[in-house]
């Protein structure tokens, strides 16, 4: 390990005297990828310089241990201690700052929100879950657009696409994808009991045209006339756009713009995730089972959490976690769950390096 950290500040070392070079600062493509990999790597330097700082501490300690002052060999054997264990944090730091980085993780995300079992119930949890998305959103400030937005009949969402675009975005969401589950009282519901309602979310990396290329004759686009709550703007023209790709059967329409042009744009970006998506499993299923049970499959039918209101908290079922503050959950006060939850899975990853 000490070996590969060597070789990081080496890295980090001479990127830092680029970054001082006239000639790089005026080539700008060279000067933000440059940028980028100081970034990455400042964190693994940071916690090796302070390794190798607390390293020497200690070596300090052991010239102390025959000291004739008793106080000061107990003081040196205590210090000691505490040293030894605070490299052993770091130690596990690095392990962690070392394991593979998934190239996705820096990309936007399509973030994908469906109401599924649960009739209208499902669909007002739906629009009370893509409230709380965007809070989160709004409170990192990254920036968020509607791509495709199917509202319900008593003002919940049926399905809604949104593109969150921020240097992490895809990362830090990623684990968002599977089941959400909510218990409460409908407010139809007049004998107070208690439904279950199910609203699934998936999160996918955006995608680039270099990615993957898509044929035009692989593709059937149908427009027709937009229609929805209000008549604003609708079933006046057909602005409307349904995509077919014809390989994979899968299905895109956008209606939200008054312009077919924007309508088919959109799609084609949700198209593309899509596509990108299922590429993207193909990959990790080739590259092996046991890699593809650690990050798991992305299975959208798994169950991830349970948002129950009776009792004001909310649970992940993946790391066993319960949060009683459902309500400042739900406005987008997510961090908590969302850094144990990446805890988790880095957690797993180091055991399967290490089993490796």
């Amino acid at each position: 390990m000490f070996d590969k950290l060597d070789e990081i500040e080496v890295r980090f070392q001479t990127i830092e005297t680029d970054l001082a070079d006239p000639g790089v600062i005026a080539d700008r493509t060279l000067y933000t990828a440059l940028m980028r990999e100081h970034s990455e790597l400042s964190a693994v330097v940071e916690a090796y310089r302070r390794r190798r700082q607390m390293a020497a501490e200690l070596e300090g300690t052991g010239e102390l241990a025959d000291d004739p002052d008793d106080q000061v060999r107990e003081m040196a054997r205590e210090e000691a201690a505490g040293l030894t264990a605070a490299i052993a944090e770091i130690d596990e730091e690095l392990r962690r700052l070392l394991l593979p980085k998934d190239p996705l993780d820096r990309r936007n995300a399509v973030l994908e929100i469906r109401a599924g079992t649960g009739g209208e119930e499902a669909a007002l949890f739906a629009g009370d879950l893509l409230r709380m998305y965007m809070r989160y959103c709004e409170g990192r400030r990254w920036k968020t657009e509607t791509l495709n937005l199917s509202s319900g009949a008593m003002g919940g969402v049926k399905e809604v696409t949104v593109l969150v675009s921020a240097t992490d975005a895809y990362g830090r969401l990623k684990r968002e994808g599977g089941v959400h589950r909510v218990q409460r009282v409908p407010e139809t519901e007049a004998q107070g009991r208690i439904h279950t309602s199910a609203v699934t979310v998936a999160v996918l990396p955006e995608a680039e045209e270099l990615d993957l290329a898509i044929d035009d004759k692989d593709l059937r686009v149908d427009v027709y006339r937009s229609s929805g709550p209000g008549g604003q703007s609708v079933n006046t023209t057909d602005s409307a756009v349904r995509i077919t790709h014809l390989p994979s059967g899968i299905v895109v329409t956008c209606q939200d713009e008054k312009s077919q042009h924007k309508n088919k744009s959109k799609a084609m970006r949700i198209l593309r995730a899509r596509l990108f998506e299922l590429e993207e499993a193909k990959r990790q299923a080739e590259i092996a089972a046991d890699r593809k049970a650690m990050v798991g499959s992305g299975d959208r039918s798994e169950r991830i959490r349970t948002y129950n209101f009776p009792q004001g908290r909310v649970t992940d079922h993946r790391i066993g976690m319960t949060i009683h503050s459902l309500e400042q959950f739900l406005a987008g006060e997510m961090d908590e769950m969302l850094e144990a939850v990446m805890a988790h899975f880095e957690a797993e990853a180091l055991k399967a390096e290490g089993g490796a």
